[in-house]
């Protein structure tokens, strides 16, 4: 596989690329910058955090479940890259010396590399920008201090000039699809091949289970998988949906759903997970799939010419098992523009970057006191993403009260029999199943319920 880039301001054609090799793994190996830290090599840690930018703007990404191929026509910059070509300080590198935000140096690259970003797009929610970025040394505070006072500098010429240089940036070649028309036929010839987009997740395949997963076709190109429209109150977002852009998306239409999303992985994950990918899965305890089927969502799958939709809850087969032919992808996922009842609350042991325990998601539409609909969703609670369905018939057509909560909670027991694993047990999740319906009765009611804000 052939590709052409930019590092740090330099184009790079390589020949012949395994398709496989990391970002990382070739920055290090390859061309000796190994200022980049190789740490979990898993996405979780951000010692090896690089911006990458393309027509979408700068993002920080993970190099060690970043394919080289997912690099083509884009801009690729490392900490080296970041500081001036005349050797001078980024202002967020100055600030990390001004405020000893740097002590064993280990993961200090990563840091300046989600700075930058963060510097180059105006944010100044750095909390949220470094929760991927893991330091053992300084105790956060003066790293963040670091990023508060870079925060009005100016941004440095050489890091805006990466967009404009990359329309230069020769088109890519096989197995790099620009339309879901070109993915349909030459995954309908290669079914057997392994769908990258992201590779937050088909990244830990090869980095941590040495899997040889054949031939790859990466998706990130695929300009028409990217859009998000809007027709007849409902939000149609292609599969090729990075998770950053869902969550801007949900913050005006579904503001539970987006704080969920917030606790997605971290920035880095999120700017290259997508929402398909995510579905496609069919993880147990993936995030999202709990959130499309409480909103009645409808999942758009396609093979070669022939298209097919289904309700998002049908797609989740068995563990392991999705109701999807060989050479059929998904194509898009639909949901409705508004669902005020909604909410999502997800359980895990830590706030950012960790796996749920279990996660919830209530939709039920009360009208004069009485329940009229009922969807209430679970991951974490089965083999699959899975709806409450007997809890939702206990509830619906009774008065909405606690009452009616208190008599419908032996109907959860009907529902799920989940296992006991690492991240919780199995009465645990049974239990904290039930209080959440009792958590979604009240913050319906306009009782505050974010244990969070309670304690700010």
């Amino acid at each position: 596989m052939d590709i052409t880039f930019l590092l740090n301001g330099e184009r790079v054609e390589l020949r012949d690329v395994d398709p496989t090799m990391t970002a990382l793994d070739w920055l290090r190996e390859t061309r000796g910058l190994t200022a980049t830290k190789e740490g979990c090599n898993e996405g979780d840690c951000g010692a090896c955090t690089v911006m990458v930018t393309d027509a979408q703007g700068a993002r920080a990404l993970n190099a060690c479940i970043l394919f080289l191929p997912q690099l083509q026509g884009k801009a690729l910059r490392t900490v080296e890259g970041i500081a001036a070509p005349d050797g001078g300080l980024h202002p967020v590198q100055r600030a990390m010396v001004d405020h000893h935000g740097s002590q064993c140096g280990f993961c200090t690259p990563g840091f300046i590399a989600s700075m930058a970003v963060n510097h180059l797009n105006g944010e100044t929610d750095h909390e949220t920008a470094l929760a991927g970025n893991l330091c053992r040394c300084t105790g956060y505070v003066p790293i963040l201090r670091a990023a508060r006072a870079a925060e009005d500098a100016p941004v440095p010429d050489h890091l805006r000039d990466d967009a404009g240089v990359l329309a230069q940036v020769a088109p890519p070649q096989a197995f790099q699809p620009e339309t879901a028309d070109d993915l349909a036929r030459l995954y309908a010839d290669t079914p057997d091949a392994t769908l990258i987009a992201g590779a937050t997740d088909v990244g830990l395949w090869v980095t941590k289970q040495m899997r040889d997963i054949g031939p790859a076709i990466f998706l990130n190109r695929c300009a028409d998988l990217q859009r998000i429209e809007r027709a007849d109150g409902m939000l149609r977002i292609g599969a090729g949906v990075t998770m950053d852009r869902v969550l801007s998306l949900m913050e005006a239409h579904h503001p539970s759903y987006a704080g969920m999303i917030r606790r997605y992985g971290s920035a880095q994950v999120r700017a290259a997970a997508t929402i398909g990918g995510n579905i496609a899965n069919g993880s147990p305890i993936g995030d999202n799939p709990p959130a499309l089927i409480a909103l009645g969502a409808v999942l758009h799958l396609r093979r070669g010419d022939a298209r097919r939709d289904m309700p998002v809850e049908d797609f989740f087969v068995d563990y392991g098992k999705q109701d999807r032919a060989p050479g059929e992808f998904v194509e898009a996922v639909s949901l409705p523009e508004h669902a005020p009842a909604l909410r999502c609350y997800k359980i895990s042991k830590r706030f950012d970057q960790d796996i749920s325990a279990l996660l919830g998601c209530f939709n039920i539409e009360v009208a004069d006191g009485t329940v009229q609909t009922a969807r209430i969703a679970f991951g974490g609670m089965a083999g699959t993403p899975k709806r409450a369905t007997q809890v939702e018939q206990a509830l619906t057509g009774q008065p909405w009260s606690e009452a009616t909560i208190h008599a419908a909670q032996d109907a959860w027991a009907q529902d799920f029999t989940p296992l006991s694993d690492m991240r919780a047990s199995a009465d645990y999740r049974l239990t904290t199943a039930r209080n959440l319906l009792m958590r979604y009765f009240h913050d319906l009611s306009g009782a505050e319920t974010d244990v969070r804000r309670v304690q700010a």
